[in-house]
């Protein structure tokens, strides 16, 4: 009959020759005042075999020494400060001294039962001392039954903990040096990329980066998550663990930072009390550095402003506070320009994707007894609200707020980078400059600094927010608006903006469209003169004609 923990003791490397001169080769027998539980932790991957090894002898020399068996040895690597981390092994051990199988605990060290401090100790202790069980410390000579030795126990376990928090302090203020040189922190590497070992820099995996490329690929060119999966799926080409892709994988990978080869500054997920435990919210944000700029970490699948695209492309389709990494459906993507501002006249509802037409969606969902509804071939009607379209923004001043309004928000969509970068060096400025500000009145107020550090910390400073002043205002600058002034630029502009695009610029001129009634069945009213827009800035419209010319043209050149 062999002993339950054997697999554990040659594990850890044991020779059965040591472990019978160790007393861990019968299976003990006997009263429980006689018998021991022996607990082993591993704190940190240093601790090699040979120094758990010295480890157990130590703690069977001292169970020998007070006539005691040791009746089985407890082993696991687990952290003894985090209060959300289970140890099963430390469990168990404690769970046999209350059940009465043995009365005594040993330990290594006191460090090694638990640093969460003198209230985590202090409850085992009094559940030990109910039960006539004792703890002892093999290396410090603590015997928790004898006089004295509780306080003695208490101010250990007090230290260890403290120890815990400034080796927790020195591993984070070690990681966020590391993380703000641009090297890359550890963890699961994203698909496409690998972190050869000492470098601390991403670059290409050379058999998954073809595959990430291709997807990031087809997710600027506007295709779904869903679709891309698919695509992967029936072609047979894996993820990194050999499984089918999915929808919810490719977004998760898209909005990853480290997927743009960029440093993640990632929120810590916390317990219901505030405490963090060791795990990170997905996706988060790039590490900005002091000069508003995201750190790099080396190469990456897409660059910056093709993961700002992405994430635009993402919103774009995401319900309102939702987006779409928050569990929640989507929207489809955008197949139509007038849905969303073409209205019913009957009912003054929106009209939606029919097919081949826009129709009244309270007639198609509710009946004729709600609205009797009204249709449109969609291919008319997206030509004719171009063509109103052209002539409405021909006839605005170029100081107009409709004017404005479609340049910033044509800017947002066809350069989503710049946009996110100037958010960022506006918050980087603010920071910078409460920053001086805090310099300032430590150094005239509080008295805490000498002049030469001051002036050195305030030049310092001073160079960080003159060069983002000057990158912001750069970034400010009026778009171009020539393309809005002139009729064939302003048909191209239409033309090669794709769906996407074109709702985007029309629905910052338009508040909504009627499409009002026939006159009767088969009425042959041109399109044009149903159309009723209501926009957001009323003008007469001086260039119809060219306008009419230069569509004409463009749809005769795309023929």
């Amino acid at each position: 009959m062999e002993r339950d923990d054997l697999p554990t003791l040659r594990a850890l490397g044991f020779k059965d020759e040591e472990l019978r001169a160790l007393g861990l080769w019968d299976v003990p027998t006997g009263d429980p005042t006689s018998l021991a539980e022996a607990y082993i932790r591993r704190s940190k991957r240093s601790d090699d075999l040979a120094t758990l090894r010295a480890h157990v002898r130590d703690v069977c020399r001292t169970a020998a020494a007070d006539g005691m068996a040791i009746r089985h040895l407890w082993f696991e690597q687990r952290s003894a400060s985090k209060a959300h981390v289970r140890r099963e092994e430390f469990e168990k051990a404690t769970a046999a001294v209350l059940g009465g199988l043995s009365k005594t605990l040993y330990v290594w060290k006191m460090d090694r039962l638990s640093r969460r401090g003198m209230g985590a100790v202090g409850l085992l202790l009094d559940e030990f001392e109910k039960r006539a069980a004792r703890l002892v410390s093999a290396t410090e000579g603590l015997d928790s039954s004898q006089r004295g030795a509780r306080m003695v126990i208490a101010f250990l376990s007090e230290r260890a903990r403290e120890e815990a928090a400034d080796i927790a302090l020195r591993t984070k203020a070690g990681g966020d040096a590391h993380k703000a040189e641009g090297r890359w922190p550890g963890g699961v590497v994203p698909f496409g990329l690998r972190c050869p070992k000492g470098t601390g820099k991403l670059e290409h995996d050379p058999e998954e980066y073809p595959t990430a490329r291709r997807i990031a690929e087809a997710l600027l060119n506007g295709d779904t998550p869903a679709e891309i999966a698919e695509a992967l799926n029936s072609e047979r080409i894996k993820t990194r663990k050999g499984k089918q892709w999915r929808a919810q994988t490719i977004i998760h990978l898209a909005q990853s930072p480290s997927w743009a080869g960029l440093i993640p500054d990632r929120e810590r997920a916390k317990d219901e009390f505030g405490n963090p435990l060791d795990k990170w919210h997905r996706g988060g944000n790039p590490l900005m550095g002091p000069d508003g700029h995201p750190v790099q970490a080396g190469q990456g699948v897409i660059t910056f402003a093709e993961r700002e695209l992405i994430l635009s492309k993402f919103a774009a389709r995401s319900r309102p506070g939702t987006a779409i990494g928050n569990r929640t459906r989507g929207i489809r993507k955008a197949a139509t320009i007038l849905t969303g501002v073409l209205r019913c006249p009957h009912c003054k509802g929106p009209m939606g994707n029919g097919g081949r037409n826009y129709r009244c969606i309270a007639r198609t969902n509710q009946g004729p007894s709600v609205c009797e509804g009204v249709a449109t071939m969609r291919a008319r009607a997206d030509e004719a609200i171009a063509v109103l379209w052209i002539n409405h923004i021909l006839s605005l001043s170029p100081d107009s707020p409709t004017i404005q309004g479609i340049a910033r928000r044509w800017l947002a969509y066809e350069d989503p980078a710049k946009e996110a970068r100037k958010r960022a060096v506006s918050a980087a400025l603010e920071n910078a400059a409460s920053r001086e500000l805090r310099l300032k009145k430590e150094f005239f107020i509080g008295g805490n600094m000498s002049e030469a550090d001051y002036e050195f910390l305030r030049s310092e400073l001073s160079v960080q927010i003159t060069g983002l002043k000057a990158e912001l205002a750069e970034l400010s600058q009026e778009a171009d608006l020539s393309p809005l002034m002139d009729p064939e630029a302003l048909a191209d502009l239409w033309s090669v903006a794709g769906i996407e695009g074109q709702r985007a610029l029309l629905q910052a001129a338009l508040k909504s469209v009627t499409l009002l009634p026939p006159k009767s069945k088969g009425d042959r009213t041109p399109i044009l003169d149903r159309l009723d827009p209501d926009w957001r800035d009323a003008s007469d419209n001086p260039a119809k004609e060219a306008a009419w010319e230069a569509w004409h043209k463009s749809t005769r050149d795309a023929a």
